[in-house]
């Protein structure tokens, strides 16, 4: 095949005239000097076409070539078949030129998103050790978010370019979080029959009360102060930045998760303690199944989203690995949810593992507020006015809902920051004393599910018709799960739910860290 190969090029060399050089005669094909013919034949020759001749004498352009066998013919070639050769060699040529160059691509791209994320990853960590080491109880992702955002806007200003090209750079980065947003809400949820034991039934109405009739009051209370502004200033609505979506999961990614979870599970109950301790030998497979439930759920139809969201098929896929796990190796249950999610940073557990990018999607705000600016500087009066209120609204009204009913005011307290996305919920019940995060970040994922699936139908019946008001009523009440699923079939409004979803949580955290403010609410809450 070599052979025939080398033969087919050597022989498209030897056929190729360019108007303007001779070959020499040795490297003539024909063995005496013939007249040309006058007619010319195109040729495809690296994507453009060329001219050959055709000799005007009975000699054919190739002479027939003996292998092994005198009679053998099968690399005897005419004109016609020195075309077709010529076209298989420079098609054989780019094919392989194409395969080679999709190769460094695909290589250079993982190496782009393994750079800009291993970078934010490291921001994140970086400001949190140095906020501990200073006893800062301000979020530090928070104060990360807001210097990156400054730093663009000074570049902007300054050198426009090298804005545009930092954006460029972290876009791997930002396009990954986006795409797997979700499962960092996932770990509060997997580990829900921990958090919940010691939390009696009654306290437990209560708690689904205030977040269900809590979620439709600051929907309501968002969407009305947004088309109450709008009015006032009368601000018409220009065209957004795109936002990009995320790929699809391909089958590819379907399957290596799947062998993933396979080979570790059976690793894990075969030597319970490979990796050192149980956390991180349990961790692969537990977290296989909670990327395979993702994947699953959103592959499921928009109808059966509905009632079953992606969300809690993560959950419940990790929690029946847990289980069959637990079965089999006869530890139980608890063990296996104690090992998903740990709090041990020397000991981490798949949860810790996921919850760990929540600092990046803090620093990720940065970033999407850069590229909606002139957005939010256009609507500031209809966006900021209702973040603001429907903020201090949400705070408030749950700790006196949460009193009216009698509930513990620890538990009250947990559920403060329901509306507020994870990332920041969790830095804001740090500021308190008693609380249970795990609780906190269970009623936040709870608030997001309720919102995502009743958002719409909501909005319809409140007559919120204007984008702006719709996109900030969801992401003021159910942060990015109602984001993600209004936008899908609202795609105007997705601009003003991410930028609602962001200020929304930087606000409540910048409330909630002045100590009047927690003061204040603590006196409510009594």
């Amino acid at each position: 095949m070599a052979t025939t190969q080398k033969l087919m090029t050597f022989s498209l060399l030897l056929d190729y005239h360019h108007p303007k050089l001779s070959f020499p005669p040795f490297l003539s094909s024909k063995p005496h000097n013939h007249k040309l013919s006058s007619k010319f034949s195109p040729v495809a020759f690296n994507a453009s076409r060329a001219l050959y001749t055709h000799s005007s004498t009975s000699h054919k352009l190739f002479t027939p070539i003996t292998l092994s066998r005198p009679s053998s013919s099968f690399l005897q070639m005419g004109p016609h078949e020195a075309c077709s050769s010529r076209e298989i060699t420079v098609k054989s040529s780019v094919s392989e030129s194409g395969g080679t160059s999709t190769l460094s691509q695909a290589v250079l791209g993982i190496a782009h998103l393994i750079m800009s994320l291993g970078i934010i990853l490291a921001t994140d960590k970086i400001l949190k050790k140095a906020f501990v080491a200073a006893a800062i109880r301000f979020p530090s992702a928070l104060f990360g978010m807001f210097c990156i955002f400054s730093i663009l806007v000074i570049l902007d200003s300054t050198v426009p370019a090298a804005a545009t090209g930092l954006m460029n750079f972290f876009e791997p980065a930002l396009m990954f979080i986006q795409r797997w947003l979700p499962l960092f809400y996932v770990p509060s949820l997997v580990v829900l029959p921990l958090s919940v034991r010691d939390i009696p039934a009654a306290s437990g109405i209560k708690i689904c009360l205030i977040i269900v009739g809590g979620w439709l009051a600051t929907l309501s209370v968002a969407g009305y102060t947004a088309i109450t502004v709008r009015k006032m200033v009368n601000t018409e609505m220009t065209d957004a930045e795109p936002m990009g979506k995320p790929p699809p999961f391909s089958t590819i990614e379907v399957w290596t998760w799947t062998g993933i979870f396979l080979i570790s599970f059976v690793t894990a109950l075969l030597y319970p303690t490979i990796l050192g301790t149980s956390a991180r030998t349990c961790l692969p497979f537990l977290l296989a199944s909670t990327v395979l439930g993702y994947m699953v759920g959103s592959g499921l139809p928009s109808d059966v989203k509905k009632v079953f969201h992606p969300i809690i098929c993560c959950a419940v896929s990790a929690d029946l690995a847990a289980l069959a796990f637990g079965y089999l190796s006869r530890s139980g249950l608890d063990p296996v949810l104690g090992c998903y999610l740990t709090k041990a940073s020397s000991n981490p557990g798949a949860g810790d593992v996921l919850m760990g990018f929540l600092g990046s999607v803090i620093l990720s705000f940065a970033f999407s507020m850069f590229k909606q600016r002139k957005l939010v500087k256009r609507h500031a009066a209809e966006i900021f006015t209702s973040v603001i209120v429907s903020t201090i609204f949400s705070l408030y009204s749950t700790a006196f809902v949460g009193r009216l009913l009698g509930l513990e005011s620890s538990l009250t307290i947990s559920i403060l920051p329901r509306c507020i996305t994870v990332a920041l919920a969790l830095s804001i019940v740090s500021l308190f004393e008693g609380t249970n995060s795990s609780l906190t970040a269970a009623a936040v994922v709870v608030t997001g599910l309720v919102g995502a699936n009743f958002v719409q139908a909501t909005l319809d019946k409140l007559r919120f018709r204007d984008p702006i008001a719709r996109g900030i009523a969801t992401a003021s009440s159910a942060h990015g799960l109602g984001t993600a699923a209004l936008s899908a079939k609202e795609p105007e409004a997705l601009p003003f739910c991410a930028i609602a979803y962001a200020l929304n949580g930087i606000f409540g955290s910048l409330l909630c860290s002045v100590p009047a403010v927690r003061q204040s609410l603590l006196a409510v809450v009594g």
